[in-house]
């Protein structure tokens, strides 16, 4: 009995690595795509995800509908949020590469997290807090000082636009940390967890999915666009999710974010692998101040 349930945490953390791990290959898959628009993958992607998720969630959403009244301005926040995240990340990896735009938007959500709390919810921010923030802003300028793109063409390099991938990255982290800021004040609210993210993720696929019409035109011309967004839409989307939200059932939320730390380090190990990204070795002391960055994040109170 003892090892019986002894071994379920270890189940959770394998779990939430896992999630991770999935969601680190979102770069990598997308640019098997090139001549998909990076807004029609981000829209696909998050928007069939999202509706997936609420239908898995809909029998709890129904139920907390009641609670939907007083959760009106949050789940507004949150639906515009996912609607704006996955169109900002896929571009800030189009524009600045693979490993930049992961770990910048990965690496500010913690930060702007930290800020809204602090205006939203009056959370003092300590000392350690303050500290991953100069190591995070150190550790991004010195990773886009040291990324090149050896294998690319000189065409390629003339269209990078690695400035605004940067700024698009930002905005990533930003409305990640809404979305998630959002779901948290809802379920405080009294709003299970399940049917808070149905809600937001499926409320915002409404809004994600009819840009397809727009941005993927070309969505139909290539066998390797429909493999590349059914895979975006089923695999990091879905099941990573699914997987995450396991994982939180018996590993405390400060042990599974530091587990999803891995995902930019997985899009960075995939990047140079499968895409021919390289990093010079200022870049990698960037990586390794911002993962002491968000190591500190999950110890700042």
């Amino acid at each position: 009995m003892n090892q019986s349930v002894s071994a379920v945490p270890n189940y959770g953390f394998i779990t939430v690595l896992f999630a991770a791990f999935l969601w680190g290959t979102t770069g990598t898959v997308a640019s098997f795509a090139p001549n998909l628009s990076p807004l029609a993958i981000g829209a696909a992607a998050m928007g069939g995800g999202g509706l997936l998720q609420a239908l898995l969630a809909r029998k709890s959403i129904i139920y907390h509908l009641v609670h939907v009244k007083a959760n009106v301005v949050m789940l507004g926040v949150g639906v515009i949020a996912v609607f704006i995240y996955p169109l900002a990340f896929y571009s800030s990896m189009h524009y600045a590469g693979i490993t930049i735009g992961t770990v910048v938007s990965i690496g500010t959500a913690p930060l702007f997290t930290a800020l809204l709390e602090r205006v939203f919810d009056r959370k003092e921010l300590s000392m350690t807090w303050l500290m991953s923030f100069v190591l995070g802003v150190t550790g991004v300028a010195l990773l886009s000082l040291g990324e090149s793109h050896a294998v690319a063409t000189m065409e390629h390099l003339s269209q990078n636009r690695p400035m605004l991938g940067i700024a698009l990255g930002a905005v990533a982290g930003l409305t990640y940390a809404l979305y998630s800021w959002a779901a948290k004040r809802m379920i405080d609210q009294g709003m299970d967890a399940k049917a808070s993210m149905g809600l937001i993720f499926g409320l915002g696929s409404l809004l994600l999915l009819p840009t397809l019409w727009i941005t993927g035109s070309n969505l139909f011309e290539e066998n390797i666009n429909l493999y590349v967004v059914g895979y975006m839409m089923l695999i990091p989307m879905f099941l990573g999710y699914v997987l995450f939200g396991y994982g939180l059932k018996t590993v405390p939320a400060s042990k599974a974010i530091t587990l999803t730390l891995f995902e930019p380090l997985i899009a960075a190990v995939f990047a140079i692998l499968l895409v021919g990204e390289q990093l010079a070795p200022i870049g990698w002391i960037g990586m390794v101040l911002i993962s002491i960055c968000l190591a500190l994040q999950t110890k700042a109170k």
